[in-house]
């Protein structure tokens, strides 16, 4: 369990993060949005007054930050969201693939997207 507390406020919501150490020199406040429904809501309700209007499509990682896409879609009309997925699904041929350095994954990630889904934002505005 954590012993070092970082609070953080906004979007009108205020929470206790965990400070965790990822090695001897470094640690990060964990900020952990999913299941959160409140802080989801209210930090979608803020960042869409500052989404640039021509704004088509959001693409997010398959991370934590799911609930928040998919709010912010929702709120800004969008149909629809992408996902970068963390590892080829069976449903996926041929997916583009993307790599990322990540501190809480620690090292490389890859993330990997469906051919539908590079159809579905080529030539888009995207967030």
């Amino acid at each position: 369990m954590a012993e070092r507390f970082h609070e953080l406020k906004i979007a009108g919501c205020t929470r206790q993060l965990p400070i965790l150490n990822l090695s001897d020199t470094e640690a990060i406040a964990a900020f952990i949005m999913l299941g959160d429904v409140e802080l989801a809501e209210n930090c979608a309700k803020e960042l869409a007054a500052k989404v640039p209007l021509e704004t088509e499509i959001i693409v997010t990682a398959e991370t934590k930050g799911i609930p928040l896409a998919e709010e912010l879609s929702r709120l800004l009309g969008l149909k629809r969201y992408v996902t970068a997925r963390k590892s080829v699904k069976a449903y996926m041929e041929n997916p583009l693939c993307v790599e990322d350095l990540s501190i809480t994954t620690k090292g490389k990630q890859r993330l990997y997207i469906t051919q539908e889904d590079v159809e579905r934002i080529k030539g888009k505005k995207v967030l």
